[in-house]
């Protein structure tokens, strides 16, 4: 036989073999996810619970094959935050003022820019979005996609129906549903030039019109973001719904599949549990 020929044979032999293996690879790669609270801030108990709240959402996490959760209070001065953050492939902020926190230090806020370059996951929720001053919100929304920010942020606590806005794999198994929380809304928006394409997830309705209080974001990294408004009290932890939003939320910005009837998010009843030293300044 032509040697050619014969090199040829084998290189069709060998070559779709390969392919199968760097696959195979890439699909068990443990996905490192950094579930960001805090100790608790000056709002009232069983409000604001931030690091209970990222301890549940690591349990909803930990079902889930080659993801690895990594639990911080991220109370300033967070030194080895940068470190950590160069080793995530994902970081969840549930925290006070998140936008304003991120942007005190100019190392953090590198590092989580070097995390969006790469395309990891990023997820805010509540006061995770936060800033009182305007300073901070354009570097946020162009992470996140959105920000409760500035003087004229607005919010207000409210008993509505919430509704799903979009087809899309977040709001898999999610209906309608009812909910007392204090939502953000008329959230500021990232600015043309971050090209970040934004879909609201969930509405409800607010002196009279319709406000978004959930996105997804795609930015122009590649990488993805979630964000939503409420989670203001511990409780609405047990709304079956909320917990499934915020776990495939999450999901999603790894591009993790999602089934279409939702994720499992069944918990016990001792898992909503506060602890009972939450001191609170």
């Amino acid at each position: 036989m032509n040697p050619l020929r014969c090199l040829v044979l084998l290189a069709s032999i060998l070559v779709p073999a390969a392919f199968p293996a760097r696959e195979s690879r890439a699909q068990d790669r443990v996905q490192r996810i950094l579930l960001l609270g805090q100790k608790p801030d000056s709002h009232p108990a069983t409000t604001h619970e931030y690091m209970a709240g990222v301890q549940l959402l690591a349990r909803l996490l930990s079902r889930s094959t080659g993801i690895q959760t990594v639990v911080v209070q991220a109370d300033s001065p967070w030194n080895d935050g940068p470190e950590l953050l160069d080793g995530a492939d994902a970081a969840v902020l549930f925290l006070t003022e998140g936008a304003r926190w991120i942007s005190d230090d100019r190392e953090r806020l590198a590092a989580f820019q070097r995390l969006a370059r790469r395309g990891g996951g990023l997820t805010c929720l509540h006061w995770g979005m936060g800033t009182r001053e305007a300073g901070p919100i354009a570097e946020f929304t162009a992470l996140f996609g959105r920000c409760h920010g500035g003087p004229d942020r607005k919010y207000a606590v409210v008993a509505v129906t919430a509704s799903p806005d979009a087809n899309h794999p977040i709001l898999s198994g999610i209906q309608p549903f009812e909910v007392r929380d204090e939502f953000y809304y008329s959230l500021k928006t990232a600015g043309p030039e971050s090209r970040l394409k934004a879909t609201s997830l969930i509405r409800v309705s607010i002196d009279g019109t319709d406000q978004s209080v959930a996105w997804s974001g795609e930015r122009n990294d590649g990488g993805r973001s979630f964000g939503f408004s409420g989670l203001h009290f511990h409780e609405n932890w047990k709304l079956k719904e909320y917990r499934r939003l915020v776990l495939q939320g999450v999901h999603w910005t790894l591009k993790r599949p999602i089934p279409e009837s939702g994720l499992d998010v069944e918990l016990a009843d001792r898992d909503f549990a506060l602890p009972k030293d939450s001191p609170r300044e």
